[in-house]
Formats: C-alpha cells, sequence, structure tokens
C-alpha cells in the first residue's frame, strides 16, 4: 500500500518516523515550505522535511493544492492512501478524491471534542483531566469526518501543553501505524462524528498570555500550563513583566495578583479564589530562572 505522508510541526515527523520504523511504504511527503526562522531569519526546514531528508524520500512544499499542475503532481504518484497529520494546509475535494483508500488524519484530541489548531492546548486550558488523539477520514469540513479509531490519555495535573503534546505525538503514530494497517488489510468503516456535541478550539495568540488574577488558582494554574511553550502566560509581579512558565496551586488568601510570599521553592501570589506558587519564571530580556533564585538577586521591595 503506498502512502503519501503530508505534515509539518513535531507531532507529524514522530508520525512519520514510526510509519518508516515500521516498514510502511511512504512514497513521498509534502510540508510546507522553508519558512524564515529566530533572529538571523534563515529559511529553516520543518521537522517532517529533516525525516524525510534523512530517510531519502522525495520532498513537495506546494504553498497549496490550487492549481492544477500541484494536484496532478500527487496524483502521479499514485497514492493508495494520504495520512495527514498536522499538515497546516486544507486539502480541497479534488485531492481528497485521489487516493482510492481515502485521506487519513491524527488529529489531536477526542472528536468531535476541540476541532481546530490548538485542540491539546484548549482541554489544558479548560481543565480537562482526559484527552486522546483520533483518526479519522478527512472531509471538506474542518475536522468533521467520520472517525476510525481513538486514543485516550489522561492530563496530568501539572502536565503543560507542550508536555502533553510529546505523549499525544506517540500515541498518534501508534494509533496511525494502526490504521494503515488496517487499511492494509481492507476497507475500514468511519464512524460519523455527533455534530451537536462538537467544540472548538481556536489558535492561540499572544493577547491570551496576561495571567487574570481574578480567576481562581486552578484556572490561573490551566492558564500557565495551556500557554506553554508558547504563546506563554505572562505578569507583571513587583513592577517587573515576567513570562511565567510553571506554577503550582497552593493554600493562601489574598487580594487577586498580592505577593504573598517568596518560599523556598517558589513565590506564592494570590488569585480571586485560593492561590498559586510561580515555581519558573523569566524577566523581560532575561534568562529562565527558578523564581527563588531569581528573587535572591532581585529582592522583592527594592
Amino acid at each position: 500500500m503506498r502512502i503519501v505522508f503530508m505534515g509539518t510541526p513535531d507531532i507529524a515527523a514522530t508520525c512519520l518516523k514510526k510509519l518508516l520504523a515500521e516498514g510502511f511504504d511512504v512514497a513521498a511527503v509534502y510540508t510546507q515550505p522553508d519558512r524564515p526562522k529566530n533572529r538571523g531569519m534563515k529559511l529553516a526546514f520543518s521537522p517532517v522535511k529533516e525525516v524525510a531528508l534523512n530517510a531519502g524520500l522525495p520532498v513537495y512544499q506546494p504553498e497549496n493544492f490550487r492549481d492544477d499542475e500541484t494536484v496532478e503532481q500527487l496524483r502521479a504518484l499514485q497514492p493508495d492512501v494520504v495520512a495527514v497529520v498536522a499538515y497546516g494546509r486544507i486539502l480541497p475535494q479534488r485531492v481528497l478524491d485521489i487516493p482510492p483508500k481515502g485521506c487519513i488524519n491524527i488529529h489531536a484530541s477526542v472528536l468531535p471534542s476541540y476541532r481546530g489548531s490548538a485542540p491539546y492546548q484548549w482541554a489544558v486550558l479548560d481543565g480537562q483531566i482526559e484527552t486522546g488523539v483520533t483518526a479519522m477520514y478527512l472531509c471538506r469540513e474542518m475536522d468533521a469526518g467520520d472517525m476510525i479509531d481513538v486514543s485516550k490519555t489522561l492530563i496530568g495535573p501539572n502536565e503543560t501543553a507542550g508536555e502533553l503534546l510529546d505523549r499525544l505525538a506517540e500515541l498518534g503514530a501508534d494509533l496511525l501505524c494502526k490504521t494503515m494497517s488496517r487499511l492494509s488489510a481492507g476497507e475500514v468503516e468511519g464512524t460519523q462524528q455527533d455534530a451537536e456535541k462538537a467544540t472548538y478550539a481556536p489558535m492561540l495568540d499572544k493577547s491570551m498570555c496576561p495571567i487574570d488574577w481574578t480567576k481562581t488558582a486552578q484556572q490561573v494554574h490551566n492558564h500557565v500550563r495551556g500557554l506553554h511553550p508558547w504563546p506563554v502566560a505572562t505578569a507583571e509581579l513587583a513592577g517587573t513583566k515576567f513570562k511565567i512558565h510553571s506554577t503550582v496551586i497552593t493554600d493562601g488568601y489574598g487580594q487577586p495578583g498580592q505577593i504573598l510570599e517568596l518560599t523556598k521553592t517558589g513565590l506564592k501570589v494570590a488569585c480571586g479564589e485560593g492561590a498559586v506558587e510561580i515555581r519558573s519564571l523569566q524577566a523581560e530580556g532575561g534568562k529562565r530562572m527558578n523564581a527563588p533564585d531569581y528573587f535572591r538577586g532581585h529582592p522583592l521591595g527594592e
């Protein structure tokens, strides 16, 4: 069974590596065009392109599938199935119709919950205790295709979105290989999603970063976890703006945003209900540090 793989970031690279390690016939790889990165703005390969080139696979990087030439290029590869993981491009119907076994997507949520571009982040932001990955058939509507299979996992109480993604990548890779094996053996029926239960996970942006200390300690903690490693929660403390990298929920009471105490493990700050202890932070222009280490060099009140 000939597979054309489409994906771009690390979660997709993990899935591609697993397909190759399991001996699946990956005929070619599609990924987003090289983009400028970091201060030097040099063009950088996507994680998927790195894996594909190391494996000696042909790599295609169209901006989109609007022109006939790009579509015919894919058709000429004669894929039996197209596997899609966080590709970042919408596939038009004429592309979805090319592979006889369909286009299979691995989505980082338990559908129909959290359709959209930031599913695992919003699961953490919303304080969910469980999430997972879904294998589904792609259709024209975003993340609304028939579901093939689901793999679930619990979300740790202090787990960040980035840490969760690392685990979901492994789950997704296993689920993709399982799904490809089933497709290779024959037709695989999908189950229609219940659209009435659908929820959505829009893109994150930096406007979400400032912490609202009037929220409960649990909500503030979820906010920090859900926005890590990007775009990262922020707060102004003792007149200095910080990125807040990690927190834990703790005992305490005071006005929302009030600094309560510097302990051996962190800085306690009051919330609308309860308090959080900031364990790791980063001052503007500085490096990430443990809170007690930072405030030993920058005493509160000075």
